[in-house]
């Protein structure tokens, strides 16, 4: 009977080769990859991923629009508006979805968010 157990030494591959030292990668790629996932996320919790999207949880986009504000308020001048404005639009899109989905609609300046952008107006 033969031992089907890969060897280690031979087959495995070397997670060395198969990553980057997270000190390699730029801060401003690090910034803008978490602030994609954060948009994306809160797109999907607004039903924006596909038409007819059944799946709305405004609970969870709320939280997410917020991180994703502080972020890209917070990190604006660090990786310059070459980066930031598209954030800041995604951002905006994001704020004004939420508040088209909401059945109570927040006062303005009380959406998320809205603490760290100011007001947004369609």
């Amino acid at each position: 009977m033969t031992d089907a157990t890969p060897s280690a030494s031979t087959d495995a591959p070397d997670y060395d080769d198969l990553t980057r030292d997270i000190a390699e990668v730029p801060a401003v790629e690090v910034i803008t990859t978490v602030a994609v996932h954060l948009l994306s996320a809160a797109a999907v919790n607004l039903g924006l991923d596909k038409p007819d999207s059944e799946h709305k949880d405004l609970d969870e986009a709320r939280k997410l629009i917020n991180a994703l504000a502080g972020l890209v308020t917070a990190s604006a001048t660090e990786i310059s508006s070459f980066h930031a404005a598209p954030l800041r639009d995604g951002l905006k899109s994001l704020q004004l979805a939420f508040r088209e989905a909401s059945i109570v609609p927040d006062e303005p300046g009380q959406g998320p968010g809205e603490k760290f952008t100011g007001p947004v107006y369609a």
